[in-house]
């Protein structure tokens, strides 16, 4: 159970998923896909260019309609920001790429000042990339 602000939460994983991802690093959807892109750049400047799965595909379309974030420097600029709030980098991904917009989906964890303010941080940050 962790405590942050006035309240608590807790999550229960079955054991197996915590030990296979405990030391697992999270993207951003908006990180998945420019990594995608770049791939699919790469295959279509090499000289033998293959065909890219239906499963690349996919993934890419879905990171595409699903990113929040459509530069480097906003992605790094958010993740900053949250790095900074001592999230779980589970949550921390799970936030930047909902991108809610009201302060229910973490209630308890922050005060509901500070919790708002982040996410208003974030849509400030959306609102002005390019």
């Amino acid at each position: 159970m962790a405590s942050r602000g006035g309240g608590s939460f807790s999550v229960t994983f079955p054991e197996r998923f915590v030990s296979q991802f405990e030391n697992a690093e999270t993207l951003l959807n908006s990180e998945v896909q420019m990594l995608l892109e770049h791939r699919k750049q790469q295959n279509e400047s090499a000289e033998d260019e293959q065909e890219l799965s239906e499963v690349f595909m996919k993934s890419l379309n879905y990171t595409a309609r699903f990113s929040r974030f459509k530069n480097r420097e906003t992605i790094a600029s958010v993740r900053s920001l949250l790095l900074r709030k001592k999230l779980h980098k589970f949550e921390l991904a799970s936030l930047a790429n909902m991108c809610p917009e009201v302060a229910r989906y973490l209630e308890g964890q922050f005060e509901d000042e500070e919790l708002q303010q982040i996410l208003d941080d974030i849509q400030t940050k959306r609102s002005f990339q390019y």
